[in-house]
């Protein structure tokens, strides 16, 4: 990918606040997997690996920030996805985009929607309309779930402003009020949706002469990136990591051909009328 660092406006950063929280021997890495994969299979994970005791407390008057230039090229970097994401939707929907931003934390930190673990991975609040990133989960992505590349990190964060849309549109209440039983789950449905949204900027990123415009722009072989990152965190495939068997009746995700699918056909078609998971079957 081809970006220029801004101005950071489009990040709020709260990673100087630090968590009273103790990992105990898994550590942040281990706790981290233990909690992603307990949240996609419905099964405890911390309890089985010991770690059920941490305290969820957080300390808000600590230290400044300890960071390192490759953090620090990082948070540029999510400054330029969400940047040019708003940009992208600000084009598409008009007067009815709202900008936001991604606050970035580590460990945990207390939001809008309850206490936040980066545990639990990068998610959307409805409550505030932001975007939370611990960004040791670009970490995880890569060394644990094997989808390394700046695009697949793009694609994530991407995937959380499509939520930002759907919250803007009334879909997230839409859906909370309806969840349609007897059909593929409206968790499921809400974030196929957002992976499609994904591709839609994406489809925008390839267009040729968006750096030199100042904005983001895709270099061959970064879409491939986004579908490994896609695939990789299927609900199938965590929940063969996780316990060797699949349960489709948990998904809240969607398998990884379907999250493939979603983003490829936003990715492919740059229209937002074709994300319509709600009115096609999506299995």
């Amino acid at each position: 990918m081809r970006w220029t660092a801004g101005d950071r406006g489009n990040i709020e950063d709260m990673r100087g606040r630090s968590s009273g929280m103790r990992v105990g021997s898994l550590g942040v890495g281990g706790l981290l997997v233990a909690l992603v994969l307990s949240y996609v299979t419905g099964v405890d994970f911390l309890s089985l690996l010991g770690g059920g005791g941490e305290s969820a407390s957080v300390d808000t008057s600590g230290p400044p920030v300890q960071t390192s230039p490759q953090e620090e090229r990082m948070v540029d970097f999510v400054d330029a996805v969400a940047g040019d994401t708003q940009n992208t939707w600000e084009r598409l929907l008009g007067g009815r985009y709202e900008r936001t931003q991604v606050v970035l934390f580590r460990d945990a930190m207390n939001s809008a929607c309850g206490f936040a673990q980066s545990a639990t991975g990068p998610f959307y609040c409805p409550s505030d309309h932001k975007v939370y990133l611990d960004l040791g989960f670009f970490r995880e992505l890569s060394e644990r779930f094997g989808a390394p590349g700046d695009f697949a990190q793009a694609y994530v964060v991407a995937h959380e402003f499509g939520h930002h849309i759907q919250n803007l549109l009334g879909l997230t209440a839409r859906v909370q009020q309806d969840p349609r039983p007897g059909q593929a789950s409206a968790s499921v449905a809400l974030e196929l949706q957002a992976d499609c949204f994904a591709g839609i900027w994406g489809h925008a990123a390839s267009q040729k002469g968006r750096f030199a415009a100042g904005g983001v722009e895709l270099e061959p072989g970064d879409a491939e990136e986004a579908l490994r990152a896609a695939a990789s965190i299927g609900d199938d495939r965590l929940q063969r990591m996780s316990s060797g068997r699949v349960a489709p009746e948990r998904f809240t995700h969607g398998s990884s051909a379907q999250r493939v699918e979603w983003f490829r056909r936003g990715l492919e078609s740059g229209d937002p009328q074709r994300c319509d998971t709600f009115a096609r079957a999506t299995h």
